[in-house]
């Protein structure tokens, strides 16, 4: 029995719906939606010259084009892709832009090739802007923010919690000077999908309990969060959690080495990944230059080279001295800045395990402030 095509958007984004997305590579990579694969009818190349054609000559010479261009071995191959990803996902959906000729024509070869399969209605450009919609009504749901300095474990916590969403995962960035991650970041648009699918879940599951989000800059790396999301954390309360400086260093140090290095080594290979390691390190130090002052950029410049130099004959013991100067003397003065100027939002101070025990029992207190964390 054949399937209706979508139009019931979140549904879709609540169920982790595997989607064909038959647009160009190049749309693909401007923005797409989780669970999505790029599967395109025509790559950038045909795209352009039926686009050029259908402004020149119009719709139907532009059709015309697009079947010249995408004949033969080509629309087998392509055709043969549709079918791997539907026999593999029997409960997906395919979209263009506007869910236009493109999904139509795709919709319509796999049809004739003995496999229907629907589309979404409006496309792309529809569920993306179901998506803006989520992230402006998630701008009116509880926030509790977390908060503490450098190194106390938020993120560990903020996953360890069902009303936690992850920011810095969804950017692949820690936020941080030193925060890039392999991989790289996705594009503005990707994560802004991703975020507001991610609200949509909490919505949905815990209606009534506030967001969870880690008190983070307007950036991360170089991924902006959304301003009506950003707006609504200025205003809501904050849970700090207090970790005491050895322990931070200790977290640091197994994150941003261990962690760090047995990526790129896992990558590029132990000798080769230590060079990338050991480069990015340096880089990453060298962005706070001019706010360290140069007497402490070189301080704590020799100290990473010296830390450096020990790790590679096998001892990385080394950079918890350099780790412990950065934190102490620059990021733990900044957070103390920043935090006074939000002190009256505070409603709780503990350590990592107290946090999460207020977390677990005095959230339904946050559902009751009408006001905290919501926009006036």
């Amino acid at each position: 029995m054949s399937r209706v095509d979508g139009t019931d958007f979140a549904a879709l984004f609540l169920a982790d719906t595997p989607m064909i997305d038959t647009r160009s590579p190049t749309e693909f990579a401007q923005g797409a939606f989780p669970h999505a694969v790029s599967l395109p009818l025509m790559d950038d190349e045909e795209r352009a010259q039926v686009g050029l054609c259908y402004k020149q000559k119009g719709q139907a010479a532009a059709i015309a084009l697009g079947h010249d261009l995408v004949h033969g071995n080509i629309k087998a191959a392509r055709i043969q892709a549709w079918l791997d990803f539907a026999g593999r996902h029997p409960d997906g959906f395919l979209y263009c832009f506007r869910g236009g000729l493109r999904s139509q024509i795709s919709q319509q070869w796999l049809s004739e090739s003995g496999c229907d399969y629907p589309r979404i209605i409006g496309g792309y450009k529809a569920m993306r802007q179901f998506l803006l919609e989520t992230l402006n009504q998630a701008a009116d749901r509880r926030i509790l923010v977390i908060s503490g300095q450098t190194g106390c474990a938020k993120t560990r916590l903020l996953n360890a919690h069902p009303n936690g969403i992850d920011l810095e995962g969804m950017a692949n960035h820690r936020g941080s000077a030193f925060g890039k991650r392999l991989g790289g970041q996705p594009c503005q648009i990707d994560f802004e999908n991703a975020l507001a699918v991610a609200l949509l879940k909490h919505a949905h599951a815990m209606p009534q309990q506030p967001v969870l989000l880690e008190d983070e800059s307007r950036l991360i790396g170089r991924i902006a969060v959304p301003e009506v999301i950003r707006g609504s954390m200025l205003r809501a309360p904050l849970a700090v959690v207090e970790m005491a400086l050895e322990e931070r260093v200790e977290h640091t140090f197994h994150n941003y080495i261990l962690g760090n290095l047995a990526d790129w080594q896992g990558c590029a290979g132990a000798e080769p990944g230590f060079g990338h390691f050991a480069a990015e390190l340096r880089a990453n130090l060298a962005t706070l230059h001019r706010r360290l002052g140069g007497f402490r950029y070189a301080q704590l410049a020799s100290q990473l080279d010296d830390a450096l130099s020990s790790h590679h004959r096998g001892n990385p013991d080394p950079h918890r001295n350099w780790i412990r100067d950065l934190l102490r003397d620059y990021y733990d003065p900044m957070y103390a800045y920043q935090l006074g100027l939000k002190a009256d939002r505070v409603v709780f101070r503990g350590s990592y395990a107290e946090v999460m025990d207020y977390l677990k029992n005095h959230l339904d207190m946050h559902t009751m402030q009408d006001k905290i964390g919501r926009r006036p």
